[in-house]
């Protein structure tokens, strides 16, 4: 998976493309990322969901992986740091956040 950050400020979305084999075979757009703060609640689950779904088309309960991955590459490539936040930014987080 491939994400492109639309960068420049807090929580930007940005256009995915999912990969099999070096091929793309799907793509996306996420439209906002989630800033910083994030649920105690929540977990990250491997293989099932036991929180929150990301879609309503399953539950928790029927969210289970049954099948098999051969192998995951990560490849972080060049970052332009376009998404790093400025200090105007984090001040706006901070005083929304009181």
């Amino acid at each position: 998976m491939e994400f492109a950050s639309d960068g420049g400020r807090l929580a930007k979305g940005g256009d995915v493309t999912l990969f099999y084999e070096d091929r793309p075979v799907g793509r996306g757009r996420v439209e906002a990322t989630q800033p910083m703060v994030f649920s105690a609640d929540e977990t990250t689950d491997i293989g099932y969901e036991s929180g929150t779904t990301v879609t309503p088309d399953y539950s928790a309960r029927t969210s289970r992986f049954t099948g098999k991955i051969h192998w995951v590459r990560i490849d972080l490539g060049d970052d332009s740091h376009s998404h790093t936040i400025d200090p105007e930014e984090k001040l706006r987080v901070a005083m929304a956040r009181q």
